[in-house]
């Protein structure tokens, strides 16, 4: 049904990979993380451009939070004129709903694409979409600090002390990472100077703590191998808007260049007869 989604996945991921096990091994645990945090960065890489997109959405729709509750005051009980209006202003502030909502939705398809080709890694002997039956086994025994990929804290698949090891302190970075990442947002919110609506503050605390205690209990029932992908995933939101962040405020006070200025002559005293002007040198014959 979604084979649309898993083939280009699945197939990011197998080149990756194969970058990475020419040099640490085919078998090599590393190299099948390093592939799920290079497909991350693949994806966040392609979806840079729409990211800014989205940010642009968010400021355009703080800026019109005002004059949407005026629309909504204004045409309480005509829920079509208040959508009518509220078009007219998103196309006045150059705000698109797709542009703002493109990046979540990339991001959601290609984890349910990786989620997806991950759990097919399941007889060494069948091809899984472009990975032949070699890197099927290749997948099945690999092991990261001695961990398989596949395991997770429930499925009783290796040590269960060995698991939490290297599970914990993944969901413990992935949530950090998300929870850092939401402060950071609201503190732009803060700084903007606009009031909260009461959508926006539930959200911000949804962000704030809902959303790292949902990473957290996704190391309980996801293998090794999805964990590297939330870590590599909020990692890089959390940098990326830092980095974005930090730019504009660096351009927002840089100071505005002065044009210059044309030189005026001032006018003759009385009594001074003006200066006559230079005649241009004659040429030579």
């Amino acid at each position: 049904m979604l084979d649309f989604i898993y083939y280009p996945v699945s197939a990011v991921l197998w080149l990756w990979h194969t970058v990475f096990a020419s040099v640490l091994g085919a078998f090599s645990g590393v190299a099948w993380a390093l592939a799920i945090v290079f497909l991350v960065i693949t994806l966040r890489a392609l979806l840079l451009r729409p990211f800014l997109a989205q940010l642009r959405w968010q400021r355009g729709l703080t800026r019109m939070q005002p004059q949407l509750a005026e629309i909504k005051r204004k045409h309480a009980g005509d829920l079509q004129r208040q959508s009518l209006e509220m078009q007219k202003l998103q196309r006045e502030h150059g705000v698109s709903m797709l542009g703002g909502f493109l990046p979540m939705v990339a991001q959601i398809l290609v984890f349910l694409g990786l989620f997806h080709v991950l759990r097919s890694f399941q007889n060494p002997d069948v091809a899984n979409y472009v990975f032949g039956p070699g890197q099927v086994r290749s997948f099945l025994d690999a092991d990261l600090f001695g961990v398989p990929l596949t395991a997770t804290l429930t499925n009783g698949a290796a040590s269960t002390v060995a698991v939490a090891a290297v599970a914990i302190p993944l969901m413990l970075l992935a949530a950090l990472a998300t929870h850092m990442t939401a402060r950071s947002a609201i503190a732009r919110q803060r700084e903007s100077g606009i009031e909260p609506t009461q959508q926006t503050a539930i959200m911000n605390i949804l962000s704030l703590w809902v959303f790292p205690l949902g990473a957290l209990l996704s190391g309980l029932i996801f293998p090794i191998a999805i964990l590297l992908y939330f870590l590599a995933q909020n990692a890089w939101t959390f940098a990326q808007q830092y980095v974005v962040h930090r730019n504009e405020t660096h351009t927002a006070t840089e100071p505005a260049p002065v044009p210059a200025q044309p030189v005026k002559s001032l006018p003759p005293r009385p009594g001074q007869r003006p200066a006559a002007r230079k005649r241009p040198a004659k040429r030579p014959a």
